[in-house]
């Protein structure tokens, strides 16, 4: 065991006193005569008490600054830790490693998305309907129930008639792609559909709407990528679409993002364009959904539901009590 300079400084101390302490008794016993003293047995104790007293003190401080220069080191040793994680810690985060999800969350997204993916398939199971009538074709009109109507007044318009009116009916898939919105400036697919929506009457008013709530919507920072709704299935929007209401088409509404949810029902407190705009859009969205139902297939409702227009068309339901 190695010894510290504060040990080194007690015994010197405490030798010194020793040695003074001893010359002291020898000089002073020194001029008396020969007879021996009487021991007495207090003066005596008292004597060893103030004798070792100071060397007892002299230790005892020594003891003490030894344990406060471990106490010091072990602290300096575990600030030197802390500082270390610290530094690693920094440093991962830019490198960007803390941003790395856990493997854990990530399993839970995996299963997230499997049991969304799931749903679907169930949703197109359980509420499959055999209708030939009702069967997918590339070129099936999106809202067939409302082209008769118009082929009716078309036979008796005179010779100034629209070119849209002339134009082939828009397909269910342009229908849905338009619904959608362009992924990015160059999705050239979703701009043709787009166009091709456009020169639809009932579409383009649909298209319209749509894009101006999503613009007010978007200025509240809701943006319906960002929305994950509750699927409902297909034989629920079909009853909603032949006008079917109350408690039953709570299911539609499966935005339940409560920020989105609150920001929207606020606004359209407050703000009367928005207001107007977002009826005018549930209105649209309405009558349009119940001509396309008609010809739909229960997977061409499922692909509708997904679009950003359908899920503006949840979050605004919910909102304003549609479905309540």
């Amino acid at each position: 065991m190695s010894f510290t300079s504060t040990e080194v400084i007690a015994t010197v101390l405490s030798a010194l006193w020793l040695l003074a302490v001893t010359l002291f008794f020898v000089f002073a016993s020194g001029g008396k005569d020969g007879s021996g003293p009487r021991i007495d047995t207090t003066r005596f104790v008292l004597t060893l008490f103030a004798i070792f007293m100071p060397v007892a003190l002299i230790w005892i401080g020594a003891m003490t600054s030894r344990a406060t220069q471990i106490m010091k080191e072990e602290s300096e040793r575990l600030q030197a830790a802390v500082n270390a994680m610290r530094h690693t810690y920094i440093q991962q985060q830019q490198s960007g490693v803390i941003g790395v999800k856990p493997m854990v969350e990530q399993k839970l997204d995996e299963i997230a998305a499997a049991q969304r993916k799931t749903d679907a398939t169930l949703a197109i199971f359980t509420s499959s309907r055999p209708d030939s009538s009702k069967t997918d074709g590339p070129e099936k009109a999106a809202l067939g129930g409302q082209d008769d109507a118009q082929a009716k007044e078309q036979a008796t318009l005179a010779l100034g008639t629209p070119a849209e009116e002339l134009a082939p009916p828009l397909s269910v898939s342009d229908f849905i792609r338009a619904l959608h919105f362009p992924e990015t400036p160059n999705d050239k697919e979703g701009f043709r559909a787009l166009r091709r929506a456009m020169q639809d009457r009932n579409t383009s008013q649909l298209v319209q709407a749509a894009q101006d709530v999503l613009t007010l919507l978007s200025q509240d920072g809701i943006y319906m990528d960002d929305l994950r709704p509750d699927r409902a299935r297909p034989e629920i929007w079909r009853r909603f679409a032949v006008g079917e209401r109350g408690k039953q088409m709570a299911m539609l509404g499966g935005i339940r993002d409560r920020s989105s949810l609150a920001l929207a029902a606020g606004r359209m407190r407050q703000d009367t364009i928005f207001r107007d705009c977002v009826h005018h859009f549930l209105r649209k969205f309405d009558h349009t959904f119940s001509g396309f139902e008609k010809t739909a297939s229960d997977q061409e409702i499922i692909e509708l539901t997904d679009t950003r227009t359908a899920r503006a068309f949840m979050l605004l339901g919910r909102a304003t009590g549609t479905f309540d």
